[in-house]
């Protein structure tokens, strides 16, 4: 004969064996579907990349610039969007948590204190009843959702992948703020550059007019000269003033970014800054997959998945489970006394019979929102191949570019040094002083600038790779 406990524990025995199951689909990574290689990168001799090249962090460093490393690290420490994307990782993770905490049962404590006066006006009053009635109570209680189908265990698994996707938004803001320092540090070094350049041409231009005037006054050559001198001067004190503007302007930015507000900077020179390594031929593609915010595109994509298993929970009952135990007693003495004691256990299970499509609107706004995430993660994915591909072509250009202006700028200076001969001469006019002075001028500027982009593509790659890469054999 069957005992009449088992019939009371088999509906909770069938509850705790079903919920092993979860509704929903599992998470599956979709193909990534690019190529294996860029091709666009520069061959390198004698480097081999390892299987799964690692990031490097602190890419920044290999410009080997004492200043500029001092920089990264403050704005790291100090910049006001990095700090709110900090806060918005903390408030994640406590959002993880309680969702973990879901899957044990709360426990609440109670206790209470109660005097009742009966009417004696009402056909339940009973003579034998005293007119005041006293109550006393303690007791734990309990209210625990059994996870059958998955319902929990979907909320926290989304839980965990915002918390992943807001850290990698962390992580992606890092690079973004490193990015920026260093190429308004490029900028602002690059200002130094001109205003070395245009201070030479400066001190130039001077020396230029005390010779014409010279000449002038000695009536071998045209006052016409000594207008067009001064003319030239007056250009390059116009031009030393509006780079000195440029410069301030991005030292002040430099000092938003690092939340440095008396931020100084001594003067120093773009063209003393190291080319970074260049990288290795069959730089394969699957780095960008390590980029912060190809990480975070994917962990949303988790969490929309685990979306559909929490909507589609809704279309099966919903099984409680409650329990308390306390006492009661008319006098506080005798609430702990044999026989005030109280229990109670109980499964309650609550279905959705007609809802009238609401749970299938859930579920299909859930298989919406999943289908953009992975938009959006491919998206990612395909804009990470492109930026790669950009900072190598502009880093060979670039290269090829910077060669040839160096060409031009030595030319351009042999062209103004016989210029001059042939002025001081007199085998030709101040205009040819001129002329071959902007010229001059005009490359070294062009020069500057060129390297100033070669050295922003190598930031623009190193953001684009998510860091950069490490050869075989790298620690």
């Amino acid at each position: 004969m069957i005992s009449p406990a088992f019939y009371r524990l088999t509906p909770l025995a069938l509850v705790f064996a079903l919920s092993g199951c979860a509704i929903g689909p599992d998470y599956l990574r979709p193909s990534a579907l690019l190529p294996s290689l860029f091709g666009e990168a520069k061959p390198a001799e004698s480097v081999a990349i390892a299987p799964n090249p690692a990031i490097d962090p602190r890419w920044w460093t290999l410009f080997n610039d004492a200043t500029l490393n001092d920089l990264v690290d403050q704005a790291l420490n100090n910049n006001a969007s990095l700090r709110q994307a900090i806060a918005r990782v903390e408030q994640a993770e406590a959002v993880a948590r309680e969702a973990g905490a879901s899957f044990f049962p709360q426990i609440d404590g109670s206790a209470g204190i109660s005097n009742t006066k009966a009417s004696t006006k009402t056909a339940t009053y009973v003579a034998s009843q005293p007119a005041i009635r006293h109550a006393r109570s303690a007791g734990l209680s309990t209210s625990f959702e059994l996870d059958v189908w998955g319902r929990i265990r979907r909320a926290n698994e989304s839980a965990r992948a915002t918390l992943l996707a807001s850290q990698y938004s962390r992580d992606s803001i890092r690079i973004t703020v490193a990015g920026l320092v260093a190429s308004n540090y490029l900028a602002l070094r690059a200002y130094d550059a001109q205003l070395a350049l245009t201070s030479e041409t400066l001190k130039s231009r001077e020396d230029s007019l005390k010779l014409v005037k010279t000449r002038v006054d000695a009536g071998l050559v045209s006052p016409l000269d000594g207008y067009q001198a001064e003319g030239a001067l007056a250009a390059a004190q116009v031009q030393i003033a509006e780079q000195r503007r440029q410069r301030a302007l991005a030292e002040h930015h430099l000092a938003l970014l690092t939340g440095n507000p008396e931020l100084k900077l001594a003067a120093g020179d773009l063209r003393q800054l190291p080319m970074p390594p260049l990288p290795p031929a069959g730089l394969p593609s699957d780095l960008i997959e390590g980029r912060p915010d190809v990480r975070q595109a994917e962990a949303e994509l988790i969490a929309t998945n685990a979306g559909i298993g929490i909507a589609k929970a809704g279309y099966f009952p919903k099984f409680t489970l409650t329990g308390s135990v306390g006492s009661e007693s008319k006098v506080l003495s005798d609430l702990f006394s044999a026989g005030s004691g109280t229990w109670s256990l109980g499964l309650s299970a609550l279905m959705p019979i007609l809802d009238f499509g609401r749970t299938s609107a859930r579920v299909d706004q859930a298989k919406a929102l999943n289908q953009q995430s992975l938009i959006a993660w491919q998206n990612s994915l395909q804009t990470a191949y492109k930026e790669v591909r950009d900072a190598l072509v502009s880093l060979r250009e670039d290269g090829e570019a910077e060669t040839a202006q160096n060409i031009r700028v030595d030319s351009a200076r042999k062209a103004l040094d016989v210029s001059r001969l042939r002025y001081e001469a007199g085998h030709a006019g101040y205009l040819e002083v001129l002329d071959a002075q902007r010229t001059h001028n005009d490359a070294v500027t062009t020069m500057i600038t060129m390297r100033q982009a070669r050295l922003g593509a190598s930031i623009d790659l190193f953001k684009a790779l998510g860091g950069g890469w490490k050869s075989d054999g790298q620690s």
